[in-house]
């Protein structure tokens, strides 16, 4: 057949013809763009009135002059130790600030991954059991008198408690799949691991308590909080939470693959064993170091990803920074609610008690399929 004759379907496409790809329809397309442009403008601007009114809260009145020019003056390199409202905003409040921000977005990114990773909008970073093995480890050093020695041995015990929880878990499940580390194993393995360590910080618990002091020490950090934050937290921590994000947001379009299933993502040249293992790795260990420095804290992995999922839609190249930047907010404005409140009232009780009716109207409202 000539190609005057031939039918306008019979002819292969050229090359540098534009293929339709998956997603939204072409029109709506701008749309979305535009709504998570606004998104990121508005999580951006809560993020800077977080941070701002995160270091106005506390026992003494500073105001917002005070706050900049110490901010100032440290950027200068002009510190005044006999400036009590420069201490106070520079020395405690500034880092308590920074550590919270950045423990939520680490919780808040890592529960972007994991529910991106096992399809489930109720995944979160306590399924790997990573955060009760940073508990255990925690309650260990503060029942054997480990903790007050030094100011980084407690997060310290916590991250060596994750990342052998995180090694107990691959390991086991790694040898169920055949040498691969298989979504569901993983799961099923994390969630048998969590019941362990979560028996055995209620028996540590249980036996602290003959000791008023370790007692009560135990219990307050098993609520999670910023309390007592410092740069050193903040220098244990960050690294590996920076880390940690950045290998899940190089692995945004894997995630999006993985969405449609394992099959579809190996057919489009994801490699699923591969990306799987980096992205649960990852996940530890951010799970891991934040746990470390704050405690265990509650919900932030859960309700910030599948909000922002809903205000702006699922791509995760846009999703995994906005989790980031929305988890450092909610965590923040947590703790500020948290100072308000009382001057003992850890962020993690602020979180369960803010995160649990709020999810379950988004439940109730969005009809979430849990499969």
């Amino acid at each position: 057949m000539s190609a005057a004759t031939a039918g306008p379907d019979t002819g292969p496409a050229p090359d540098n013809a534009e293929k339709p790809t998956p997603g939204l329809p072409r029109v709506a397309r701008p749309r979305a763009r535009a709504r998570v442009v606004t998104v990121f403008a508005l999580v951006l601007l809560a993020a800077v009135v977080a941070v701002v009114v995160g270091l106005l809260v506390g026992p003494a009145h500073i105001s917002v002059a005070d706050v900049v020019g110490a901010l100032a003056r440290r950027l200068a390199g002009k510190v005044d130790p006999t400036n009590w409202r420069e201490t106070a905003v520079v020395g405690v409040r500034l880092p308590r600030v920074l550590v919270g921000f950045v423990v939520g977005g680490a919780l808040a990114v890592a529960g972007t991954a994991l529910q991106g990773l096992f399809r489930n909008p109720l995944a979160e970073p306590g399924v790997l059991g990573i955060s009760s093995g940073a508990s255990l480890g925690a309650v260990l050093a503060i029942y054997l008198h480990i903790a007050g020695r030094a100011v980084w041995l407690l997060p310290a015990c916590a991250f060596l408690g994750a990342a052998a929880d995180a090694v107990l878990v691959f390991a086991i499940a790694a040898r169920q799949g055949r040498g691969r580390v298989f979504t569901a194993t993983v799961l099923l393995v994390g969630v048998a691991v969590m019941s362990l360590n979560v028996s055995m910080t209620t028996f540590v618990l249980a036996i602290s308590l003959a000791s008023y002091n370790v007692g009560r020490e135990v219990m307050y950090w098993l609520l999670g909080g910023l309390e007592g934050r410092t740069w050193d937290h903040l220098l244990l921590g960050g690294p590996a939470i920076i880390v940690g994000t950045v290998v899940i947001g190089a692995h945004a379009r894997d995630l999006d693959a993985l969405l449609l299933g394992e099959v579809s993502a190996q057919s489009v040249g994801v490699d699923v064993p591969r990306v799987r293992l980096r992205l649960v790795l990852a996940s530890a260990l951010i799970v891991g170091a934040a746990v470390a420095v704050a405690g265990p804290i509650g919900f932030v992995g859960l309700l910030v990803p599948h909000v922002l999922r809903l205000a702006a839609g699922a791509p995760h190249a846009s999703l995994v920074p906005l989790s980031f930047f929305g988890g450092g907010v909610f965590l923040v404005i947590a703790d500020v609610v948290a100072r308000t409140l009382s001057t003992d009232l850890p962020v993690g009780v602020v979180t369960a008690a803010v995160g649990a009716p709020v999810f379950l109207v988004l439940l109730m409202r969005r009809r979430v399929e849990v499969a």
